[in-house]
This record gives structure tokens, sequence and C-alpha cells, in this order.
């Protein structure tokens, strides 16, 4: 069975196309990118611009034609961040759905970390015990922890690379006393989550998804992406604070020369890596893994479950409504 799954996200609206069958793993097949950054493009009055839209729209038309060409028997469609924080999300919804004949479902920030969860869970087994996650987005920070495929706590906040980036630094490089602004600013953000996830006790695993931690963890050394999703890759508190020390000093334009650094993220590397350091000082984490697997691959693990029948708790976290792609049009 060949799945789709589009994600529209705060920097860019993702394809992925996989495929699946009962017992097996989710095989990529394909992955395409558009770079929109939606959310830098809602207005003063809270709103995505008539040229915002038509953009996203003809976006994801091509997603579906490519998902179309490629065999994909659903296309299943989220939005996160950018579009819940969009004043006019319910006409921007309408006007894909219209347009393209794609249902886009906005996860809530719990159902993103929870579905992230389930993909790190899946990744790395019940022998990683009590397993705590972290995901950098370019709106969120998600985090979850639990011992079942299903967390203890999940928790999203509005600590996203980008969103912190915007409204926490104005200098490129930042000066000093703005990025000690902006680390004090955070550990307070951060402080009444981190009373609660302790109320949980310690992980015997921490887990990180998203580009964000991908690119702290090349900077430090970890292997390029070109070795394989199955090499151990490693991000300790370190490695952080040593590549901290460095990257707040140079601009957004020298980052983006940077192996393991996309130019359209360069902007937000300060920013991600300062929330990282915040997450891991505030948890006391000394060391975490990068986990291949985050929320689109929680989207076809959910439905692979509903499609092999396998019960799931009810526990609130629709999978989204998958579109058959000879429907659309």
């Amino acid at each position: 069975m060949r799945l789709g799954v589009l994600d529209v996200g705060s920097n860019t609206v993702h394809l992925l196309v996989v495929d699946a069958h009962p017992g097996a793993h989710p095989t990529p097949m394909t992955s395409e990118k558009s770079v929109l950054r939606l959310s830098e493009r809602i207005g003063a009055n809270g709103s995505l611009t008539d040229p915002d839209v038509e953009e996203l729209v003809r976006t994801v038309e091509a997603a579906r034609d490519s998902a179309r060409g490629l065999g994909c028997a659903e296309l299943m469609a989220f939005a996160t961040s950018a579009i819940r924080q969009a004043d006019n999300a319910a006409t921007v919804l309408d006007r894909v759905r219209g347009r393209t004949g794609v249902r886009l479902e906005v996860l809530s920030g719990e159902q993103e970390a929870r579905l992230t969860f389930l993909a790190a869970r899946r990744w790395y087994g019940w022998s990683a015990g009590n397993l705590l996650l972290l995901d950098i987005g370019g709106g969120s920070l998600e985090m979850a922890l639990g011992i079942d495929e299903q967390p203890d706590l999940a928790v999203s906040l509005p600590l996203g690379a980008g969103h912190v980036a915007r409204t926490g630094l104005s200098g490129d490089p930042p000066g000093r006393d703005e990025v000690k602004r902006l680390r004090n600013w955070l550990s307070e953000q951060l402080s009444e989550t981190v009373e609660r996830f302790a109320a949980f006790g310690a992980p015997d695993k921490v887990a990180a998804t998203s580009k964000t931690f991908r690119s702290l963890a090349r900077l430090t050394g970890a292997a390029p992406p070109s070795a394989g999703p199955r090499v151990r890759r490693t991000l300790t508190d370190t490695a952080l604070r040593q590549l901290l020390a460095f990257i707040t000093r140079i601009s957004a334009r020298d980052l983006a020369s940077l192996d393991g650094v996309s130019g359209s993220r360069a902007h937000q590397l300060v920013s991600g890596g300062l929330v990282a350091e915040a997450a891991m000082n505030g948890m006391s984490l000394r060391e975490l893994d990068i986990c291949p697997w985050a929320l689109r691959e929680g989207v076809i693990l959910r439905r692979l479950d509903h499609v092999n029948g396998v019960e799931r708790p009810d526990d609130g976290l629709a999978t989204p409504s998958p579109t058959a792609t000879s429907d659309t049009g």
C-alpha cells in the first residue's frame, strides 16, 4: 500500500511517500519540499494574505498531483502551528479543499507531541523504557514522556525556532546581552513545564526530532544524512554549549554556508539552539539521540494501525482524514 502524507508546517510544505505493508515498517520512497515560511507571512492582523493563501493552494495542488503520479492510494494532509495561529485558518482550509480536494486537518500542539512520540517509541521499541521526546518546530516546542505508546504527559509550547527568532532576537549576529536575556527568558518559560515532567521520573532515553536538532547534531560532529537513518546520532550538552559560543557570533548568511545548515533555516539556528539548550539544562539532560522518525511517520503509523485493525485507546488522537488521490481534482 502506497501512502502519501502532506505536512503543512511553519517553514515548509513537505510531501512524504511511503510503501507500507502489514507487519513491515514504512519504507520511504520519495520526499518533496517547498519552502513557504507561512509563520513569517502572518501579518499584523493575524491572518495570511490572499497571495499567501494562493501560493499555499498551488503548493498543495502540486503535492496532490505528485502523490497521484507516484501511485499513492491515499494522501493524508495536516497543518501545524502556522495555520493554527492564523486568524483566517477556516477560510484557508476551505479554499485549499475547494480548489484541490485535499482535506487539511489542523493538529493541536498536544496531538503533534503525541504522534511524534508514537513514531519515536516505534523506532526505539520497548527497550527504550521511559522515553522523553523533544521536538523543536518552527512555531512550537513539543515535549512528551512515557513508558507506553501513549505518553503520560504531552505538552506544546510556543517556543519554536522561528517564533523565538522573530520575537527574541533582532541582531544578526545577536549581541551578548540579547543572547543572555533570551536564555533567561527561555528558562523562565520552561520552568513550570520542567516541574511537571519531573513528577514522572527521570527518562531512560531521550529522543529529539526535527530539522533543528538534526542540524545542531550535524554541526557537533554527527554523521551526515548520506550515512543513512540507522547510524546513531547524538547531541551532548557540552557540544551544544561549545557550538552556541560559535554560532552566536556569526551572521545567518555565514551560518548558511556551514555543512548541515539549510539556507532557508539559517536565521533560526541560533534561536533553535538556545531553545534546545534551555530544555536540556532545565531537565538536566547530558545527551540525547536524534530520532529519524517524527510527526509524519507518526501519522503514517497511526493510519496503518487503523488499516491493520489494531485497536487503539480512545485518546482523542484522530489520524488526519485520508484523501483518495483518484478522487481529487
